[in-house]
This record gives C-alpha cells, structure tokens and sequence, in this order.
C-alpha cells in the first residue's frame, strides 16, 4: 500500500497529476479540493495517497488532507459507489459541506453532483450518517478571490476549466453556462472550476 508521496510537481491537468519522484513520473488522480491549493508548477507537495488496483488497471488517488482520503474511503464502500464516482464527489463538494449534507439527509444538494442520482443519494444517506458521527466540520472558508487580478488569459483558461467539469461528468453547456456566469475576479483556471462547482451547487 502507497500512503504518502513526495515530489515535484510536474504537470497540472485536472484531475491528473504528475509528481517527479527521484526521478520516476507517478500519474495520480486528486479531487478539485486538493488541486485548489498545490503550489506553482516545479515546486515539492507531499500528499497522502490512497492505491487501488483494478483487473485493467492501477489507480493512485492523491489527498492535500487526511480527512478527505478517509472521507474517499468511506465513499468506496458504499453500494455502487467506486472511486471514480467518489473522486467526482470530492471535487464536486467540499468534505464538510457533504459530511454536513448527510447529516441533514440533504439528497438536493448531493444530486446536484454529477453521477448521483436520487436513489444513490438517500443511499449515501443511509449508509454514511452512521460512520461520520464523529466527523468534526470546520467553518465554512470564504471563497478566494484577489483584489488586483493578474490579466486574465481568459481562452487558455476557460479552455481548461471546461475540460475538467467535463472530466468530472458535466455536460459541456452545463460547463460552459457556469463559467460564463462567474463574475469574481480569478487568477487560474483552478479559480473558475471552484467558482463555477459552488454556483451549480446552489442552483
């Protein structure tokens, strides 16, 4: 089992990234949380990983927090839930909002996530309440914005944030219509993937 990886980041292309370790190239899948807050192309991130190995494939999901990989772990074990389905979760909602969610058996907020229907939200209702009774949820953190926004360059990074709400089960007008919608300043495309994912939530 891989629990933890070190290095440099290389590549950034949500929800695959690619980490320098001593030399070897590890291709790893992180929720939109975890991509928010890594650092600039070329520097070092440690983060913890979780591995799961398929008949056709060998999958590494990356954390920034231990508390999202156990949230992830929880997820997989739910019926006709797999980790595809529970990275989209990850990256669709924050880890405290869906803990809260389940708690307050909120299945409107959690269909709104791409690949959840009505029935596999009251089943993710039934079957996690119990197991995140000893969840403890931070406050809410305000959405990141700066006050002097950098020049926007507005086609390379729509290009990217449309293609990772796609990756995560969005259909492209749905992508795009949330992106044009965005009216707070941004500097990346990480920007407009948060942004647009928190307005489809409260749609």
């Amino acid at each position: 089992m891989i629990g933890r990886i070190t290095g440099i980041l290389l590549e950034k292309q949500a929800p695959e990234l690619l980490l320098d370790v001593n030399g070897i190239g590890y291709e790893v899948l992180a929720p939109m949380t975890t991509i928010y807050g890594l650092p600039e192309i070329g520097q070092t991130v440690t983060l913890h990983t979780h591995f799961v190995v398929r008949e056709d494939a060998q999958l590494l999901f990356a954390f920034a927090q231990k508390r999202e990989r156990l949230l992830f772990r929880a997820l997989i074990k739910v019926s006709g839930v797999g980790p595809k389905l529970a990275l989209s979760i990850l990256s669709g909602i924050e880890a405290d909002s869906f803990v809260r969610s389940i708690h307050e058996g909120d299945t409107v907020t959690l269909v709104r996530i791409p690949g959840i229907g009505k029935k596999t939200a009251e089943r993710l209702v039934v079957e996690m309440k119990d197991r995140l009774k000893e969840w403890q949820v931070d406050s809410e953190l305000p959405l990141m914005a700066t006050a002097n926004p950098a020049p926007i360059k507005q086609d390379v990074w729509i290009r990217e944030a449309e293609s990772a709400l796609i990756t995560l089960g969005y259909k492209p007008t749905e992508a795009a219509k949330s992106i044009s919608a965005i009216k707070q300043p941004v500097t990346c495309a990480e920007d407009l993937i948060r942004f647009a994912l928190k307005g489809m939530l409260k749609q």
